[in-house]
């Protein structure tokens, strides 16, 4: 790992692109407009991104139907497919370095999450969906003796992957990995406050092979460039990682146009329920620091309402609090920090504004608050006694703020932990195995995590129940969703 210092001499000396990547060609927006692009612990601005908006979609989109119907990538071989995304993946391991730098400027996080999980996380969901392209197959269907009917699956078209500021090449691989292996043409969008690795990733596409369109990003606002390719007739499907509010407008856009597919990973409020019979309880409450505070809080399945027994309540929270120290927010190009800054100052505001309205609703509170100074830092934030009716247990404030809600018994945890509109994750705590069972059942999440909290891998689906969307990322189930299910039905002749 570099020094502080180290990594400050590789920002100076980074030349940071700052245009759209389309067609395989950097270029400005058709205007000539641009944005700023803020680094959220100085408040100091890094560059000036392309601000596109129709012009620019259009042609993307017409880049990317023209690339998909030559059969350049959505009819190459499997194998050639597999060998591009391979080398994809090792030439982001190859420049993990730049790409860490410029996801940890972007948007405020330890530079030591960057190195060592996000942009190796990234390269790992292209070379697992690399390793698929030739293990997945067809069907054959049980029919009458003298019909031969099969399933077959091929590439939708046109993918828009609009992905968020908190994770941004990670999540964007999450969606390009099974789109690419697919074979569809993937237009990226990055959010406004995070899309420098997305820009920086589009030398490295053209560097393993992929055909020009078929790896293209556009950049600028959501509501101009990412509203376009929602309303765009030639754009065959959406997959969105962000908030609920934005993934139902994508939902009424495919409505008014072509009923395009969206597939959402949207907001959550996870429940941490740890029960008076968990038998490592230093455990839990370190995990329980770690599920909230981890990333600034920035995570939609984050732990931020934890439930816990009224026989052990204050005990446990202690032992949170304790925990909390290890993420109290430093300088984000320090390789010892553990948390860094918010994603900018108005973020900022509007999660010192959930604290204190939280304790206008009557929490208390234990410990964390306000960083004062230059850049957007807040510490790690218990707020006690909660009602999981108080506005702070029921929306999402998606920062470092966990709401301490007590219970009296099972039943009662499984009622507080889904009266919520949200449903991603859940975790529970507890050593009685008829008990683990029981209430895993009767979670509405789209994972639960039993005695650990958000551990996973590539093999399994991520995603939500309710308003948390209705999509989901990771494993084999997310190439289908970026597919059509074709039935061919032959009838045989004798």
């Amino acid at each position: 790992m570099k020094t502080q210092e180290q990594w400050i001499e590789l920002q100076n000396n980074l030349n940071i692109e700052n245009r759209a990547y389309i067609n395989g060609e950097y270029c400005s927006a058709k205007s000539g407009q641009t944005l700023a692009v803020v680094n959220p612990a100085t408040d100091g601005i890094l560059t000036e991104i392309a601000r596109c908006q129709n012009e620019d979609v259009d042609l993307a989109v017409k880049c990317a139907r023209q690339v998909f119907q030559s059969g350049q990538w959505s009819e190459a071989s499997p194998a050639k497919r597999k060998a591009t995304l391979y080398k994809l993946a090792d030439l982001i391991e190859q420049h993990k370095e730049p790409l860490a730098l410029l996801e940890t400027l972007d948007t405020g996080k330890p530079i030591s999450h960057s190195i060592s999980t996000d942009i190796p996380g990234a390269a790992n969901a292209l070379r697992w969906y690399a390793e698929a392209i030739d293990k997945v197959y067809g069907e054959v269907a049980p029919t009458e003796k003298d019909v031969h009917a099969f399933v077959s699956h091929q590439a939708i078209g046109v993918v828009a992957a609009v992905v968020p500021w908190n994770f941004p090449l990670w999540l964007a691989c999450w969606k390009l990995g099974p789109a690419l292996a697919a074979g569809n043409s993937v237009i990226l969008k990055p959010s406004e406050k995070s899309s420098l690795t997305a820009i920086y990733l589009g030398q490295l596409a053209a560097q393993a092979g992929l055909p020009n369109g078929v790896y293209q990003v556009i950049t600028g606002f959501g509501h101009e460039a990412g509203d376009a390719l929602a309303k765009h007739q030639d754009v065959d499907c959406i997959a969105f990682t962000g908030s609920t509010r934005i993934a139902g407008q994508l939902m009424i856009r495919s409505g008014e146009t072509n009923l395009k597919r969206v597939f959402a990973e949207a907001g959550g409020k996870n429940a941490n329920i740890v029960f008076e019979d968990c038998d490592d309880l230093d455990r839990a409450a370190a995990e329980t620091a770690a599920g909230c505070f981890y990333n600034q809080g920035e995570v939609c399945v984050a732990a931020t309402r934890l439930l816990v027994h009224e026989s052990i309540k204050d005990r446990f929270i202690d032992k949170v609090i304790s925990a909390a120290q290890n993420y109290m927010p430093k300088n984000p190009l320090d390789p010892s920090s553990s948390m860094g800054a918010l994603i900018d100052q108005e973020h900022k505001s509007k999660v010192l504004s959930y604290i204190a309205l939280g304790l206008e609703e009557g929490a208390v509170l234990r410990c964390g608050g306000d960083v004062s100074g230059v850049g957007a830092f807040v510490e790690p934030t218990i707020l006690d006694n909660v009602d999981n009716k108080m506005r702070v247990a029921q929306e999402e404030i998606f920062g470092p703020v966990l709401c301490v809600i007590p219970f009296k018994d099972e039943q009662q945890a499984i009622d507080i932990a889904n009266d919520s509109k949200y449903g991603l994750g859940a975790a529970l705590w507890s050593s009685n195995i008829n008990r683990v069972h029981r209430v895993a059942k009767q979670l509405q999440a789209g994972s639960v995590w039993v005695n650990n909290y958000n551990e996973g891998d590539m093999t399994v689906p991520f995603g939500g129940f309710k308003m948390s969307g209705n999509g989901r990322d990771k494993s084999l189930h997310a190439i289908e969703k970026f597919t059509e299910t074709k039935t061919t039905w032959i009838r045989l002749h004798p």
